[in-house]
């Protein structure tokens, strides 16, 4: 049965390989300038500064690319992460403040410290990420009941929407809402490649972590009891978890603002797939969730054709229903 289920999960990795490959090469050619396969090619193996085309595939297609897929790997494996350890199906960043906690720190730090750098920005949304993190599950703590699904997706909604209130007041009154509005509209063309490059060492470790994570977040996914019966240090890997939860959320704001649902999508989709381990999830998650955000950005350029849709409103077509058909199967209960 393991060795079947390891061919499967094989079997979807693979495809999801092949998948990724002609996403990418779609996504770089396809845009409000169609460009034959040849330029697209042209300009990654024998760049001409002077042709206008090679320019905008350098610098914008394949930063935007590259961005959708990192990006769309990384919420998807903090939404994995998030929803084995709490045990809560609808756990995901951006339903529990995470990314509104970063998007508050970015407000702050545009605020305050203008002109800040690149590294500055990202240091900010990490913070940000862990204090979302912080006031959610903390408060949650404080009330009775207050880890139940629909508790805590409730309470990361209301706090979620409280610092995401704090942040836009404070744009208009500093007057920095056009450049703070990038971090709310997630505008994936809007890519810039240095903050890719300088945000990769930080994904890096959270990628890492979550790997390393995998087993004993299947244990957690059983409940705390059962994991702590099995050996496990329950609250130390609970923090690890969260802190690759927060550098993959953090990072992700960072290069290209909030972006909902895939966090809370994806793992299901993945589970549904290759079951409830979480050493197979999390590598197909990666690879799903990298998918599901490079092919909703290329049906945003579409929507609203030669404009530009924000990416948000394609993964909220999908995410919203996904999110009711949940509550509706799944009432107030854990899953296990």
């Amino acid at each position: 049965m393991k060795w079947t289920s390891g061919i499967k999960t094989a079997s979807l990795l693979v495809l999801g390989v092949v998948l990724i490959i002609i996403i990418s090469v779609l996504s770089v050619a396809y845009g409000t300038k169609p460009m034959s396969f040849g330029t697209v090619l042209n300009a990654i193996f024998h760049a001409d500064p002077e042709n206008i085309d090679h320019v905008i595939v350098r610098t914008s297609r394949i930063p935007r690319t590259a961005g959708a897929l990192l990006i769309g790997a990384f919420l998807a494996v903090s939404g994995a992460l998030m929803q084995g350890m709490t045990r809560n199906y609808l756990a995901s960043p951006s339903i529990m403040g995470i990314s509104d906690g970063s998007v508050f720190a970015v407000t702050l730090c545009m605020v305050f410290l203008p002109g800040a750098s690149s590294m500055t920005m990202i240091v900010y949304s990490l913070a940000g990420s862990a204090l979302g993190a912080f006031l959610v599950f903390g408060t949650a703590k404080l009330l009775p009941g207050g880890v139940s699904p629909l508790t805590l997706a409730v309470l990361g909604t209301i706090i979620g929407t409280f610092l995401g209130g704090v942040s836009q007041a404070l744009a208009v009154y500093f007057q920095v809402s056009q450049d703070i509005s990038f971090w709310y509209n997630a505008r994936l063309h809007m890519m810039d490649p240095a903050v890719i490059r300088l945000a990769l060492p930080f994904a890096a470790v959270g990628l890492v972590l979550a790997l390393l994570m995998a087993r004993p977040v299947t244990m957690l996914s059983l409940g705390d009891e059962t994991a702590a019966g099995l050996g496990l240090k329950v609250g130390t890997i609970k923090m690890l978890t969260m802190l690759s939860v927060v550098l993959l959320t953090g990072i992700s704001v960072a290069i290209a603002g909030k972006i909902a649902f895939i966090g809370l999508i994806i793992p299901h989709i993945v589970r549904f797939l290759v079951g409830q381990d979480y050493r197979r999830i999390i590598p197909c998650t990666v690879f799903a969730g990298a998918i599901f955000l490079a092919l909703s950005d290329l049906i945003s350029r579409y929507i609203n054709f030669p404009f530009e849709t924000p990416v948000g409103v394609v993964t909220a077509l999908f995410g919203v229903p996904f999110f009711l058909y949940l509550i509706k199967t799944r009432g107030g209960g854990h899953h296990s």
